[in-house]
């Protein structure tokens, strides 16, 4: 098996809507097509992806436990994962925004002509890195 791209992460949360939020107000993503499933939820896409799955802690936990299927345990942070990252363009205007949304963010230059990195939590604490290429200062 060769893998061939990354697809998604699931965000368990007990508020689906700050979540939904968050990511399409942040971060500008949208929300799209998701299919029934049996807890609820949302699917938010980056471009044709839906890379980032958003769910319903306890009905997901119920319906995953029925399937035989565990589920990460409620713990402070994010366990093992740090953080997630995306690359990003119009870095002035993305710390504009996400400063007028009152969102608390760290800024970083890695040295050498790398990337500036945006750094915030979701409501949920899950760290989003944002790399901006250093053209799109």
């Amino acid at each position: 098996m060769t893998l061939q791209k990354m697809e998604h992460y699931l965000v368990l949360t007990d508020d689906i809507e700050a979540t939904r939020d968050f990511y399409c107000t942040a971060l500008g993503m949208k929300t799209g097509f998701r299919p029934p499933l049996e807890f609820p939820g949302y699917w938010v896409y980056l471009g044709d992806t839906p890379c980032i799955h958003i769910a319903e802690w306890e009905t997901y936990t119920s319906h995953s436990r029925s399937l035989g299927i565990p589920v990460s345990e409620r713990a402070a942070g994010t366990g093992p994962v740090d953080h997630i990252a995306f690359i990003g363009a119009g870095y002035k205007e993305t710390l504009a925004r996400l400063k007028n949304l009152k969102i608390h963010v760290d800024q970083n230059i890695v040295p050498d002509g790398g990337p500036r990195q945006l750094f915030l939590e979701d409501p949920n604490g899950v760290k989003i890195e944002l790399n901006f290429p250093p053209e799109s200062a």
